[in-house]
């Protein structure tokens, strides 16, 4: 009797069993982050136009390294948690604790399009935060007024937020910054934080590290900031390989913290060899999520539309050739200017 010829899918899962791990990975993270890499189009348009930074920019390599900003991401949400206010807002406003997912894809659609959209996104993302904000007030447990809308309240935020992105791309980042990078990156990334209402944000790794100096009076780890911790150290999934993940990534972002954060929050302070197992576990798991996702689609279509020349841009250059051209023949006249890029809306008026 004649073997049975194996089905085209079988031979090709046994031949490519990579190509079948890379797909689990990549749908893991897409279906946790907000969707699959197809949903790009916000990113691809107007042609021509960089965004606030455009590529090549130490923004655009701190924010498009994935596994680093996971592990940043939760180390800037526990860091942030010590701010009695800003947690009083998140506590009795936010829905982390019955659609942490939606929470996660809100805030990484966020960083993701004020970073590599171009500036229309930029300006539309902006203000539905601000929107946002102006609703989130309130008391926090120890009587003292709060607006999410606070510039000083805003720049605590960001710092914490961008402090702990850099500093988890400069652990398990591919390529750490110099220093005159840093200081470009916490400049730049600062005019998001001003876009949003905050005042007198640090720009450089110096202003940073006096500011948290500064602000340590000011922090506390309340019961709910206690909970939240505990919260996002749960994880989310009782799958074996989602648990593992999470563990490493979280084990990292607790590592991450401020020496004053880990005690405050009762976190583990690692000795020496347990901090080193901590950082080789979420090298190895950088590298398997690197190797699953691929280079990221929205760096790539970002880069697309900001290295494009815009057709309006091209007529705008050809229109104003033809005027000098005719200046020149007929004498002084009307000129025509090129059309440049259209300035960013200051996104702080009402």
């Amino acid at each position: 009797m004649p073997a049975r010829p194996m089905s085209c899918t079988f031979v090709s899962h046994v031949a490519d069993p990579l190509a079948v791990a890379r797909g689990f990975v990549a749908t893991k993270v897409h279906s946790a982050l907000g969707g699959p890499p197809e949903l790009l189009e916000e990113y691809r348009t107007p042609p021509g136009d960089p965004g606030l930074f455009g590529p090549g920019s130490a923004v655009w390599q701190v924010h498009g390294d994935l596994p680093a900003m996971l592990v940043g991401g939760i180390s800037s949400l526990m860091l942030q948690s010590l701010h009695p206010a800003a947690m009083a807002g998140v506590d009795e406003h936010s829905r982390y604790r019955d659609d942490p997912l939606g929470r996660l894809r809100r805030t990484t659609r966020f960083v993701a399009g004020t970073t590599f959209g171009g500036l229309g996104l930029v300006e539309t993302l902006v203000d539905e935060v601000r929107r946002i904000h102006r609703r989130v007030r309130g008391t926090t447990a120890q009587g003292t007024a709060y607006a999410a809308d606070d510039p000083a309240l805003l720049t605590w935020v960001h710092v914490a937020e961008v402090w702990s992105f850099l500093r988890s791309y400069q652990r398990y980042g591919t390529r750490p910054l110099l220093r005159s990078e840093k200081d470009r990156y916490l400049d730049r990334t600062a005019e998001i934080a001003v876009l949003l209402g905050a005042c007198e944000v640090p720009r450089s790794v110096e202003q940073v590290r006096s500011y948290l100096q500064a602000v340590r009076g000011d922090l506390a780890a309340t019961p709910a900031a206690l909970e939240a911790v505990r919260f996002l150290r749960t994880p989310l999934s009782d799958g074996v390989t989602d648990r593992l993940a999470h563990h490493a990534i979280v084990d990292a972002a607790v590592d991450l913290l401020p020496g004053f954060a880990r005690r405050e929050l009762a976190l583990p302070d690692r000795g020496m060899l347990e901090r080193g197992r901590v950082r080789a576990t979420m090298t190895s798991v950088a590298a398997v999520l690197r190797w699953g996702l691929g280079p990221s689609p929205v760096v790539g279509v970002a880069t697309q539309r900001a290295l494009a020349s815009s057709v309006e841009h091209r007529r705008a250059q050809a229109v104003d050739q033809h005027s000098v051209e005719s200046s020149a023949n007929t004498g002084p006249g009307s000129r025509a200017l090129p059309a440049g890029r259209a300035e960013l809306r200051d996104a702080t008026e009402g």
